[in-house]
């Protein structure tokens, strides 16, 4: 799940992938669905961060091309993804900056790259982000507006949302392969800055020490959960936040499965359950993309 795949300019199960370079110097990689009669002039756009608890993993990985380009095929949509800075050499707020880097590249007009402003319709810019890469994806929807960015939505998937103390979840549901609570501990003493606890608004966006909710400017949100994962009850916090403070948020949740099921490519193959599971996690985010 791990190996990282190579770019291939040819149509590979519907959908090409590049590597491209930003302005700032940040790599990034596109997922071009092959076009289709049907397809609209311009497609959406999907800016995806992903996970790995701010320390590891990259956008090349097996596990996430798997994924994307099975969104990128049935969603009929462009995916970006930054390959973004890591902890401990780079601590937050590094990967969000590369984040709101990347989202800038792609909404200032100025050439990007052919397949790119060939066929994407800037007026429809989607963040997605799945585990941490779901803190990022909310930082950097946060920044948007301010910035004179317009953002269609952005869906967070089984985003790290927590605090220093235990919650249930995280003391009882089962560890997974992507998450346990000691791994979600050491990553974090890597990834925050220097003397931040897990109150810090990246990992507590709900927290006090965070910008009241109700202050921030978001887009819509589709809010993606999992019933067995371990961090389900500080996202069910942050979802009953975002709903005391007038956002738009639509709740999703995914039964008998845990943290980031969906990548692990062998479940989804061989167990009907996680099959049927992810088909309609997709099926919901392509929704969303649809209606917004």
């Amino acid at each position: 799940m791990m190996d990282p795949v190579p770019p291939h300019d040819d149509f590979i199960d519907g959908v090409a992938i590049a590597d491209a370079t930003t302005d700032s110097g940040l790599k990034v990689r596109i997922y071009l669905p092959e076009k289709k009669p049907d397809d609209p002039e311009k497609l959406s756009l999907l800016v995806h961060f992903h996970g790995g608890g701010f320390c590891l993993s990259d956008a090349d990985w097996f596990m996430y091309y798997t994924v994307y380009t099975r969104l990128a095929r049935e969603a009929r949509s462009i995916v970006v993804s930054p390959y973004l800075r890591q902890a401990p050499e780079h601590r937050l707020p590094a990967a969000c900056d590369d984040g709101f880097s990347a989202l800038e590249w792609l909404s200032r007009g100025e050439p990007r790259h052919p397949w790119i402003d060939g066929a994407a319709d800037f007026g429809r810019i989607f963040l997605i982000g799945d585990s941490s890469g779901g803190n990022i994806a909310h930082q950097v929807a946060a920044r948007a507006r301010d910035a004179g960015v317009k953002l269609a939505g952005a869906v967070l998937m089984h985003t790290d949302f927590c605090r220093t103390q235990r919650s249930k979840s995280e003391m009882e549901k089962a560890e997974t392969p992507f998450l346990t609570p000691e791994m979600m501990d050491k990553m974090l003493e890597m990834a925050l800055p220097e003397g931040a606890t897990k109150e810090h608004p990246i990992t507590c966006p709900m927290g006090e020490a965070a910008p009241p909710l109700e202050t921030v400017r978001l887009p819509p949100y589709l809010y993606c959960m999992a019933d067995h994962d371990l961090v389900r009850d500080r996202e069910m916090e942050f979802y009953e936040a975002m709903k005391k403070a007038g956002k738009e948020i639509e709740l999703f949740t995914s039964h008998d499965v845990g943290h980031s099921f969906y990548l692990n490519k062998i479940a989804v193959d061989s167990d009907p359950k996680v099959a049927e599971e992810t088909r309609k996690l997709f099926e919901v985010i392509i929704c969303f993309i649809n209606t917004h």
